[in-house]
């Protein structure tokens, strides 16, 4: 993987600005001058990047080591509060709805304050809220705290996008953000395999762990990271108020189309995290064994991930997109057959891959699209999307696993994932 790589075409796209985006980025060779340091000349290679981007990587990665919590959430609720499944749904729902709105009021922070000020913001109190969390033992307390962490984890996405799209080129943002997701699921497979085996002795010992390692990404923020914001960003962002500042994606038609389509493949793809083990559960698998499984998804995203972004680097990130929202879909639908964990296993090999293609070209579409000085409220409108789908997304799963089954659950996310890959190739033929 050291070896120097052919540059990813990028699709071709109408910016937000009205102008071709080829047009844009040729006067975007390199990224734009940063306002708190001196931009890192960019390079080329598989792991040339700025040092703050790998700064960035690494914090990631410590953070999503630890975090084992969410992917067991709705056990914990089930078994350890003794809530009813339809009753952790609407906690996990709850959860996502302060995702929600962490999206467009992160994007909006992120480009009026800056990167920096918004990831620590949302790194201190994620921390403190799932340390709550861990400790409410009453319905009441659970329901308050779940949308508050839900709302400060999630306004840290729109910052962490941002910045890499302001110290990376424009043609190395798809690799750039495949190896962030690379790093993310690395974490999520090791905090995968560890939380299913301490979730058998201690739940509360997987809140503070969690905890602990999301004010690690804090710190590391604050001690190895400069502001990002492009020079003159803060100044463009002033000229539009907070109030109509985050409409200024939506009023974007392909953005929009875009952002629904997703919206679509997402509330497919996020049952993985909160009926899948439920699902896996009703098959007799114990827990040590559902962690184990879950965390396959991060071996198989490490292991594939680089193979697929040399691959794939002969494809636009359309293609991409469509490819892998049907192979996630195939994925998703092949639950439906599940009886043992040989199946599980098949059908989390088949979805990671697509997860792999969507999850690389979703968020570098986004950044083509935006306007430099709205990066961060682009993203997290984009990140909009995904707080509505882990919203819909419990809700609808939980009851169709009380009322129909399982098997009828991932046969109507093979079909939404499908739906979704001939959208965005009609968007594209378009």
């Amino acid at each position: 993987m050291s070896q120097t790589e052919p540059e990813l075409p990028r699709t071709p796209t109408i910016d937000a600005r009205g102008a071709p985006a080829e047009t844009i980025a040729a006067a975007e060779t390199t990224p734009a001058p940063v306002a708190g340091a001196a931009l890192e000349a960019p390079e080329r290679g598989w792991f040339s990047f700025p040092r703050t981007y790998w700064v960035l990587w690494a914090g990631m990665l410590v953070n999503r080591l630890g975090g084992s919590v969410f992917f067991l959430l709705s056990i914990y609720l089930t078994r350890e509060r003794h809530l009813s499944t339809e009753m952790a749904g609407l906690v996990m729902a709850l959860y996502a709805a302060g995702g929600v709105f962490a999206g467009p009021i992160g994007g909006v922070l992120t480009d009026h304050f800056g990167r920096r000020p918004t990831l620590l913001l949302g790194t201190g109190f994620a921390g403190t809220a799932m340390l709550a969390l861990g400790a409410a033992r009453s319905n009441a307390l659970i329901v308050a705290v779940a949308p508050l962490l839900g709302f400060f984890t999630d306004i840290c996405r729109p910052p962490l996008q941002a910045a890499v799209a302001d110290v990376v080129a424009p043609d190395r943002r798809a690799r750039a953000y495949g190896l962030l997701y690379w790093a993310l699921n690395l974490g999520f497979g090791g905090a995968a395999a560890l939380g299913g085996v301490l979730a058998e002795h201690s739940f509360g010992l997987l809140f503070i762990i969690d905890a602990l390692t999301t004010f690690a990404f804090g710190a590391i923020v604050a001690f190895g990271v400069p502001e990002t914001r492009p020079a003159g960003a803060h100044a463009s962002a002033q000229q539009r108020t907070h109030g109509s500042a985050w409409l200024e994606p939506l009023r974007d038609r392909r953005f929009r189309r875009f952002a629904l389509t997703q919206l679509v493949l997402l509330v497919a793809f996020v049952q993985v995290i909160f009926t899948l083990p439920l699902d896996m559960r009703a098959h007799a698998l114990g827990t040590r064994q559902l962690g184990l499984l879950l965390g396959l998804n991060g071996l198989f995203i490490v292991v594939a991930q680089p193979l697929a972004l040399r691959f794939l680097g002969r494809f636009d990130n359309t293609k991409w997109l469509i490819a892998g929202a049907a192979l996630c879909g195939v994925g998703l639908g092949a639950n439906a057959l599940a009886g043992g964990a040989g199946v599980y296993v098949a059908a989390t090999a088949l979805w990671t891959l697509g997860e792999v293609g969507f999850s690389t070209a979703a968020p570098t579409l986004v950044a083509a699209m935006s306007p430099p000085h709205r990066r961060g409220v682009y993203q997290g409108s984009y990140q909009l999307a995904w707080g509505m789908a882990t919203m819909i997304a419990p809700l609808a799963g939980t009851a169709t696993l009380a009322h129909f089954s399982g098997a009828a659950l991932w046969l109507g996310c093979l079909a939404a994932s499908w739906l979704a890959a001939l959208l965005h190739l009609r968007a594209a033929r378009s």
